[in-house]
């Protein structure tokens, strides 16, 4: 009988910190960009591929959301496309592949 108790109370105590635990709030962690030249090339491939599946000008903001990646690490593949000639830049900011 006396382990009931123990474990009742055990399970009453864990019930409370689980309720702590629930209710603390972690500060956002916020993705680091690497900038190393293969990275780049990755971003590159990432940005190219999502042009060429939409095959029309797009927005930095387009190209991120259809590559699925940071606009941060956009315009880092974007940097590396236009440095190879691959892109043409339209009036209306946006980027089509050349």
């Amino acid at each position: 009988m006396a382990e009931k108790k123990t474990t009742k109370k055990a399970a009453e105590s864990t019930e409370k910190v689980a309720k702590k635990t629930t209710t603390t709030k972690k500060a956002a962690v916020k993705a680091t960009l690497v900038v190393n030249a293969e990275n780049a090339g990755f971003k590159a491939g990432d940005v190219y591929q999502a042009l060429a599946a939409e095959q029309k000008a797009l927005t930095v903001k387009e190209i991120a959301k259809a590559a699925k990646i940071s606009e941060e690490e956009t315009l880092l593949g974007l940097g590396w496309l236009f440095k190879e000639g691959k892109l043409q830049s339209t009036e209306d900011n946006k980027v089509v592949l050349a």
